[in-house]
């Protein structure tokens, strides 16, 4: 089988495994408080260009938008998002569970405008509505879209207008900052946002975000919350480890990962383009969505791992190929090969 279904089926990139064994055997404090994960967070601050944020350590992007958002409202506060968000279509009312209201806007390409955010902050009246306090977005979206540094200046700028916090999850950010479309680098998102985190799970490492506080008003008492949350991870070296390797020469390996994402997705979409496949999304990174009939989708369960993403019309649906950081340029090959194939389907 040729696995084409997210950018996590495999274990981490060999330099990754290499730091842990080779670190294995030592001894050091617990919950992210030891020299590694301390060395990770200063590498990372290097990166980005900024000494005065908190980074803190914890396993997966669930707990981490939890944590990040349950930690920054109140308990009549809201946050909106766009309806293809992960916190909304991917986490099994993770938020809501804290008792915070998610104000879905609705979006084609994945991407919420500064208008939209605008909108439903103005909708929301008075204290017989929830207040609206954060703005969530994802870079890239979950449809494999990108914001352009101007959209993202937008936002932010209302944002500030409204006094909301700007929250960016960048679970996939490695290949947002290294395709071809891109306009925005690392740096940016200090002085654009309030909060973001490095997504580690879905580039490489075995597990692991890096959550990087830049406003002040959020910092006091993080980690009170990843304890409450269960986003404290006992051994949180492993996490220090693994984010010390990605990050070391201003996040060599990071970009590393992220450049061959994207090639490989390059790859793909530059056949599937040929063969004559309707793209269902205009995306750029190393998300693929495709339009297919439903004997196509069938016939292609027998070669390739891949993932539905719902009916278009009847007849028809949307399907996803994710490449990853260690995607073979082979299996590729091979899928364009079955896809050949399967276009004769019909």
């Amino acid at each position: 089988m040729i696995y084409m279904g997210c950018d996590y089926a495999e274990g981490a990139a060999p330099e990754i495994l290499n730091a842990l064994v080779r670190t294995n055997m030592e001894q050091s404090e617990g919950y992210s408080m030891d020299e590694h994960c301390m060395n990770a967070a200063k590498l990372i601050k290097e990166t980005i260009g900024r000494d005065d944020v908190d980074v803190h350590f914890t396993v997966g992007g669930t707990q981490t938008n939890i944590t990040v958002i349950a930690s920054a409202l109140r308990p009549f506060e809201a946050v909106i998002a766009p309806a293809t968000g992960h916190i909304c279509r991917h986490e099994t009312g993770g938020v809501e569970a804290t008792g915070h209201k998610i104000f879905h806007v609705a979006t084609e390409d994945g991407k919420i405008t500064a208008k939209q955010i605008e909108d439903a902050k103005l909708f929301h009246t008075d204290e017989h509505f929830v207040k609206p306090k954060m703005v969530y977005i994802s870079q890239p979206t979950e449809l494999g879209t990108m914001y352009s540094l101007k959209e993202l200046e937008e936002i932010s700028e209302v944002c500030r207008k409204y006094d909301l916090y700007l929250y960016i999850d960048g679970a996939r950010l490695a290949v947002g900052l290294t395709n071809s479309a891109t306009d925005f680098d690392i740096k940016d998102l200090p002085r654009l946002c309030d909060v973001f985190y490095l997504g580690g799970t879905k580039i490489g490492m075995l597990f692991g975000e890096a959550i990087v506080i830049v406003n002040d008003k959020l910092k006091p008492d993080f980690r009170f919350m990843i304890k409450h949350c269960g986003a404290m991870l006992a051994k949180g070296r492993l996490l220090g480890v693994q984010f010390e390797e990605m990050f070391k020469d201003q996040g060599k390996l990071y970009y590393a990962l992220g450049s061959h994402a994207n090639a490989m997705a390059d790859k793909l979409r530059a056949g599937l383009a040929e063969l004559g496949f309707q793209f269902a999304v205009d995306s750029p990174t190393n998300q693929i969505f495709i339009r297919v009939s439903d004997a196509q989708a069938e016939a292609l369960t027998e070669y390739v791992v891949y993932e539905p993403d719902g009916t278009l019309d009847p007849g028809y649906q949307r399907i996803r190929f994710c490449t990853s950081w260690a995607t073979p340029e082979e299996d590729v090959d091979k899928l364009l090969e079955v896809l050949k194939k399967i276009k004769e389907v019909g």
